[in-house]
């Protein structure tokens, strides 16, 4: 069992009707048909919502988020129509509401990875391959790849793990022409972002996109390159053959896998709040990232 330790009631918009609530954002539809996302300062890890926040995380997903749509105007468009908060939306909302365009989605996770890790990493120690793709022997943890590779997944539920899939899998669903180009397009918005990053010190390890469709237009949707939705380490601290430090929630994990928390992952018990120091650990390195990457301090 995973998911919420506790779910939380949606707020009550006039104007707005609520349509879901997922791990980090709740989503709402206006009056015209727009949909209004609000990001929130919840945190996840290992398949749970936490029952603890992490403050001003939903403000820096979204304001990076801004930053990063603006870099990719000419390669991706973006689905943002407005930052302006809807009439009766609570002042709270104020830096984490976005009014975005409703988009027919692509139900797949468009994923790119330009260093090896992770689930990644899992799949090339077993079969030397990544989604069915071939790579060279003697990569190890972190190693950069040879070119940037498109490594798709399922779209899990809250709670669910997302699944690798093939590119041929992809096609399948969605078509071949849907898929190249969401194919091509994950690798070119990643290749952009890898570099700017890099610029700054930090290495893009991998990352992940939605994406939507607005008539024939394929428009780039949801969170783009956070914390949340990629791997970010510092380009100083790079060292191939480790577990690289990030700019993410790994303080969150560390603790709840350690003997202080007294939590049992493999059980069905959920996951206890995080203490203190945690969260101000956690916040910091969200915060350090946002500032590396747009070069404007976070107030």
């Amino acid at each position: 069992m995973s998911g919420f330790v506790e779910k939380p009631e949606p707020i009550q918009v006039p104007g707005l009707v609520h349509l879901h609530t997922g791990k980090v954002r709740e989503l709402y539809r206006n009056e015209a048909g727009d949909l209004v996302m609000v990001a929130s300062d919840r945190i996840s890890a290992y398949d749970w919502v936490l029952p603890t926040e992490i403050p001003d995380k939903g403000r820096v997903l979204t304001q990076l988020s801004l930053w990063w749509f603006e870099q990719l105007a000419d390669l991706a468009p973006n689905h943002v129509l407005s930052t302006e908060l809807p009439p009766g939306a609570p002042a709270d909302w104020e830096g984490r509401a976005l009014v975005c365009r409703s988009l027919r989605m692509v139900p797949v996770e468009c994923v790119a990875r330009g260093y090896l890790t992770g689930s990644g990493l899992a799949e090339y120690d077993e079969t030397r391959t990544v989604c069915g793709l071939a790579l060279p022997e003697g990569l190890v943890d972190g190693s950069e790849l040879p070119a940037p590779i498109f490594t798709p997944a399922t779209k899990a539920e809250v709670g669910e793990h997302d699944e690798n899939v093939s590119y041929e899998e992809v096609a399948r669903q969605v078509g071949p022409d849907t898929a190249a180009r969401l194919r091509q397009a994950t690798l070119a918005v990643y290749s952009r972002a890898r570099d700017i990053a890099r610029e700054r010190g930090i290495v893009l390890a991998d990352t992940k996109f939605e994406f939507g469709f607005s008539d024939d237009d394929l428009i780039l949707a949801d969170e783009v390159l956070t914390p949340d939705s990629s791997r970010f380490w510092p380009a100083d601290q790079w060292q191939p053959g480790r577990a690289q430090p990030s700019y993410d929630k790994q303080f969150v994990r560390d603790w709840l896998t350690s003997a202080e928390s007294g939590w049992d992952r493999g059980s069905e018990q959920p996951p206890p709040p995080l203490p203190q120091q945690v969260v101000d650990a956690t916040r910091a390195k969200y915060v350090e990232a946002y500032e590396l990457l747009t070069g404007q301090s976070w107030s």
